[in-house]
């Protein structure tokens, strides 16, 4: 008679195998999810407490904090932005929701009128290829380096 002393060897290496498999699979199923990012902050419900012509900047700012952005020239509309996206592994991000909250403030610094805006608000811009061209000479990679040798005057104490 034989005596039985646990599985046959090859049946564990067939269980360690499938494991493996199913360890792989979780892995790939992982990679498939995607990455959310949430970036920025729009106020809710504070802005129902702004009036226009009442409130100014000094309080716009207690009740919704700093802005995001503000007007480049003037100063005068501040933005507050948010954005939530995705991304699954290594392809482009994909922008799922937007909000931007424009606050447009008069030349005495009392908001005048604030609009919200979202995804479908939004436009794509296509950047220009133009380049600027500048005065005076392009140096070469050796010219770079060395251009400055000699140039300085070590200081001398006085």
């Amino acid at each position: 008679m034989f005596a039985n002393h646990g599985p046959h060897p090859v049946a564990r290496s067939n269980v360690g195998r499938r494991l493996a498999s199913l360890a792989g699979l979780g892995l790939l199923l992982l990679a498939c999810s995607p990455l959310q990012e949430v970036r920025g902050y729009v106020p809710g419900d504070e802005v129902a407490e702004i009036k226009p012509g009442v409130h100014d900047r000094a309080s716009v700012a207690r009740l919704l904090g700093s802005p995001s952005t503000t007007t480049t020239f003037d100063g005068e509309t501040w933005y507050y932005v948010s954005k939530r996206s995705e991304r699954y592994a290594f392809l482009k991000e994909k922008v799922t929701e937007q909000n931007v909250l424009a606050v447009r403030f008069d030349r005495n610094g009392v908001v005048e009128q604030f609009r919200r805006y979202d995804l479908a608000d939004g436009q794509e811009l296509t950047p220009v290829d133009r380049v600027t061209p500048t005065r005076g000479k392009e140096l070469g990679l050796l010219e770079q380096m060395f251009g400055n040798i000699g140039r300085f005057t070590p200081t001398r104490d006085r």
